[in-house]
């Protein structure tokens, strides 16, 4: 048994002082607040591990890259499709080490990727089929984060459009063919896996059942932006919200990515099937996609979570005080969302499959995240108020499944994960 004494602690009830956590096994056994110094000492406020909805790990390979021609969404696409042509399990492995310290590094304690690189170039199966997934999996176990790979059916480069050279390394062909490649991946501990379907563009309507027909959580991009909408009205004269309602992929596994394009019954639908959203604030401003209605959403019954998709930004406290932020700038009003319903959002780790996670609390996953109250950024704060003023770089400790992953700011088990993103990103773009 390890325990764990925090100055402050974020509990389901509120913040309380000198909290004692117990853990064992990964589990958190017993919280007790007031209580003597005893353990290890966190010192700052200690909250549950953030949860990471949405990523695209190769994508942290473009940050800083994409800016040229004024940037737009084509010239990122274009970059985009570069980088995916050069990745094979190998040098995807080292990547996405980098990458997945970084994001532990920011707070995060699980991540959801959004897999649809799945085989070579052209297409042709690796010899193992799953060897794109098995190295994402061995990289978050190497950098000592949870992982739910949700492995992404992507079988058109558009609604009747075939798929193009770089896009045959995404698909399987049929929903069937992906869904048996898929349910050959194994879980452990610290990995699992669901399903998504990457858009109502690349997954043809009579095959969204199939791929919905899993148990585990189940992603799809939706109405990222308005040509998707356009698109979809035009081919099935309904919006990609109604499609899937239509097909029975609306649903309590089912989470919607960005969603920000949604009419009033889009939001209407999504929350009275219990579905989730997944908000990616800092992707979304990159691409220039809009702003979602995200108190629409929460207050439709839809619960909300938050991604760091492109991985531009990695910094889960940047993504969740944008979901606020956001949403004054759209409504030009203060006070949309509460500390408390924003922390709900940063800790969803039910939003990946994780049910057990995210709260400080006996029987809980023990996934800590201690920030420091003593930076120019965080000085003089109260702690409650640590969503809006802290960054990444606040991040103190981290404990994931029981395990110290980051202590003092530093990673436990990678040395100098900023070399090693430099070197990998580097060595992508000269290959």
């Amino acid at each position: 048994m390890t325990t764990y004494w925090c100055e402050r602690a974020w509990l389901p009830d509120g913040i309380a002082e000198a909290v004692r956590i117990e853990v064992d096994g990964g589990k958190i056994t017993a919280v007790t607040a007031n209580a003597p110094r005893a353990g290890t000492v966190l010192s700052g406020l200690t909250l549950p591990g953030f949860v990471n909805g949405h990523s695209h790990a190769f994508h942290r390979a473009l940050r800083g890259r994409t800016h040229h021609d004024r940037g737009t969404f084509w010239t990122w696409r274009e970059r985009m499709y570069s980088l995916a042509s050069r990745l094979d399990p190998d040098s995807y492995y080292r990547l996405a080490r980098g990458v997945y310290a970084e994001m532990v590094l920011a707070g995060y304690t699980s991540v959801g990727e959004f897999h649809y690189l799945h085989h070579a170039p052209g297409g042709k199966p690796y010899a193992e089929p799953n060897a794109m997934g098995e190295a994402l999996w061995q990289a978050a176990k190497d950098a000592g984060i949870r992982l739910t790979l949700l492995d992404t059916c992507y079988l058109a480069g558009g609604i009747g459009v075939e798929p193009d050279e770089v896009q045959r390394r995404f698909s399987d062909k049929t929903a069937t063919k992906w869904a048996q490649r898929a349910g050959e991946m194994r879980e452990d501990e610290t990995f699992r896996v669901g399903g998504a379907i990457h858009s109502v563009r690349a997954v043809p309507e009579d095959q969204l059942s199939e791929v919905a027909g899993g148990t585990g959580p189940l992603h799809i991009h939706l109405s990222e932006q308005r040509a998707e909408n356009e698109q979809c009205v035009a081919a099935y004269g309904r919006t990609p919200t109604e499609l899937l309602h239509d097909h029975g992929v609306l649903g309590e596994r089912l989470t919607a990515v960005h969603a920000t394009h949604l009419t009033a019954e889009d939001v209407q639908r999504l929350g009275s099937a219990r579905s989730r959203a997944c908000f990616c604030p800092t992707t979304e401003r990159d691409l220039g996609d809009g702003i979602g209605p995200a108190r629409a959403l929460l207050d439709a019954g839809v619960r909300l979570s938050i991604g760091s998709d492109s991985n531009a930004v990695v910094d889960a406290f940047e993504e969740t005080r944008a979901l606020e932020l956001n949403e004054r700038l759209a409504s030009e009003k203060r006070g949309r969302f509460t500390a408390e319903e924003l922390l709900a959002a940063a800790t969803d780790h039910g939003a990946v499959g994780w049910d057990e996670v995210g709260s400080l609390a006996p029987g809980a996953g023990a996934d800590l995240v201690t920030v420091g109250l003593g930076s120019v950024r965080t000085a003089g704060i109260e702690p409650s108020g640590v969503v809006f003023a802290a960054s990444g770089a606040d991040v103190r400790d981290v404990v994931v499944a029981g395990r110290e992953i980051v202590r003092d700011g530093v990673h436990q088990l990678i040395d100098r994960p900023e070399t090693v993103l430099a070197k990998e990103i580097e060595a992508l773009w000269q290959s």
